[in-house]
C-alpha cells in the first residue's frame, strides 16, 4: 500500500483546515464524537442542526454523493481526508449522520426516482432527521427474527410492533423501518422495508435513559400505523436486501470512537496523575499498557487502509468490516478499563479536577465503552462471520 498523498489531495487538506478553523465553534467541539453522535438535549441538537446546514451551504455535507442529488461528487479519498480533518477539529457527528451514512445512500441504491427526488437534498440540509427502526425485544442481533408486522392494504400498510434501541428518535422527522409483510415466509425472507413519517398517528417514542445519564436510544412502539405504499423501499417481502444494504455502510462506523486520540491524551494523563507517590507515567505497566494500545491503534489503521484499498480498486468489501468492528469495540473496552486502573478516584468523577480537568470524559468511557461490543453487531456475531466466511470453520 501507497498513501502518500498527492499535492492535489494535500491541497485539498489544507482547505478543509482552514474552513473548519473559521468556522467550527468551541461550543459545538467534543471529546469522543461517537459517542457523543446523539445530541443530550434540544437546545444541543439544534445548534447542531444549524451546524449542519452551514456545513452543506459550503459543500461540506454528501461530500461524495453524486451531484445530481447535493454532493460534489467527490472522490473516495477526499472523502478520506475531509474525516480525518473533521474528527482531528473534534467536530461533532452530524445530526443527520444516520440520513447522510445509512438511509441516503441505501435510497440512492434502491429508491425510485421520486424517492431520491423526495428525500436526498433534505437529509442534506438537515431538514429532515433519520433514525433506524430495525432491533426489538426479541430480534436484535438475530434481526432476521423481527415481528414488527405491516399488513397490505394495497394503497398502503398497517405497521403494529415495537422497536428498540433506536438511537435519536426523539428528534426524528424520519425512520427507516423493517416489518414482517409475509409472516408465513422464511424469517429472512417476508421482511419490507419502509420509509416511515414519524409524526403518524399511532407512533409513541420513550427515552431509555443509560446509566451514564446519556439519553441516545429510545423505544419506538407502533399501533396501527398507515405507510403509504410509495415509502416502500425496494420490492415487498425483499426488505431483508434492503437492509443489508444499509447494514454494510453501518459496519464503517460502529467500532466506537477514535482509539489514537484517547492513548495521546491518556499518555499527557500519565505525566500528571500520580501513582504510589510518583507519576503514572513512571510506572512499566503504565508506559506498556500505552504501547500496546498505540500498536494495537496502528494496526487498525493499516487494516482500514487496505479496506479503502479494496475500495479504490473497485473491489468488493472483504473481511476488514467485521474486523474493525470486532478489535474497535474490544480495544475500546480495554482502554477503558485501563484508563479506570491509571486514573483511580480521578476515574470515579462527573466533574472535572485541576490534575484530570476532563474526569468526566473517562467516568463516560468506564460506562460506556461496552455498549459498541454489541452495537452494530456483537462482538460474536463478528467472530462467526469471521470464522465461517472468511476462513471457512464449521459452523458450531
Amino acid at each position: 500500500m501507497d498513501f502518500v498523498y498527492t499535492p492535489e489531495q494535500e491541497a485539498f487538506r489544507q482547505e478543509v483546515r482552514r474552513w473548519l478553523e473559521a468556522n467550527l465553534t468551541p461550543d459545538l467541539c467534543v471529546d469522543d464524537a461517537m459517542d457523543e453522535r446523539v445530541a443530550g438535549d434540544r437546545e444541543t441538537f439544534e445548534r447542531r442542526v444549524v451546524w449542519q446546514k452551514k456545513l452543506n451551504a459550503a459543500g461540506w455535507v454528501g461530500l461524495s454523493w453524486p451531484q445530481p442529488y447535493g454532493g460534489r461528487g467527490a472522490t473516495l479519498m477526499e472523502q478520506i481526508i475531509f474525516n480525518e480533518e473533521y474528527g482531528r477539529a473534534r467536530a461533532p457527528v452530524l445530526p443527520g449522520y444516520m440520513g447522510v451514512s445509512l438511509a441516503g445512500p441505501t435510497i440512492m441504491q434502491w429508491g425510485t426516482e421520486a424517492q431520491k427526488q423526495r428525500f436526498l437534498p433534505r437529509i442534506l440540509n438537515a431538514d429532515d432527521i433519520w433514525c433506524q427502526g430495525y432491533s426489538e425485544p426479541g430480534a436484535g442481533s438475530d434481526l432476521a427474527g423481527l415481528q414488527t408486522r405491516a399488513v397490505d392494504l394495497g394503497d398502503s400498510f398497517v405497521v403494529n410492533g415495537q422497536k428498540v434501541w433506536t438511537s435519536g428518535a426523539q428528534f426524528a422527522q424520519w425512520m427507516v423501518l423493517l416489518a414482517r409483510t409475509d409472516p408465513d415466509a422464511p424469517k429472512h425472507q417476508g421482511i419490507s422495508y419502509f420509509l416511515l413519517d414519524m409524526k403518524t398517528p399511532g407512533i409513541t417514542v420513550r427515552p431509555l435513559v443509560l446509566m451514564n445519564g446519556h439519553r441516545h436510544f429510545n423505544e419506538v412502539f407502533f399501533e396501527e400505523v398507515r405507510v403509504p405504499r410509495e415509502n416502500l423501499l425496494g420490492p415487498k417481502n425483499e426488505g431483508w436486501k434492503v437492509a443489508i444494504t444499509t447494514l454494510m455502510f453501518e459496519r464503517s462506523f460502529a467500532g466506537g470512537g477514535s482509539h489514537s486520540a484517547q492513548v495521546r491524551r491518556l499518555a499527557a494523563l500519565a505525566k500528571q496523575v500520580m501513582i504510589e507517590g510518583r507519576p503514572a507515567w513512571e510506572q512499566s505497566w503504565v508506559r506498556q499498557k500505552l504501547a500496546q494500545f498505540t500498536i494495537e491503534g496502528e494496526a487498525l489503521k493499516y487494516t482500514a487502509q487496505r479496506n479503502l484499498t479494496r475500495q479504490l480498486k473497485g473491489q468488493p468489501p472483504g473481511p476488514e468490516g467485521s474486523m474493525l468492528k470486532l478489535c474497535g469495540s474490544e480495544l475500546g473496552v480495554r482502554i477503558a478499563l485501563f484508563a479506570t486502573e491509571m486514573l483511580g478516584n480521578y476515574a470515579l468523577l462527573d466533574q472535572g479536577t485541576e490534575v484530570v480537568p476532563d474526569a468526566s470524559r473517562w467516568l463516560n468511557r468506564a460506562l460506556s465503552a461496552r455498549q459498541y461490543t454489541i452495537a452494530g453487531g456483537t462482538s460474536e456475531i463478528q467472530h462467526n462471520i469471521i470464522g465461517e466466511r472468511v476462513l471457512g470453520l464449521p459452523k458450531g
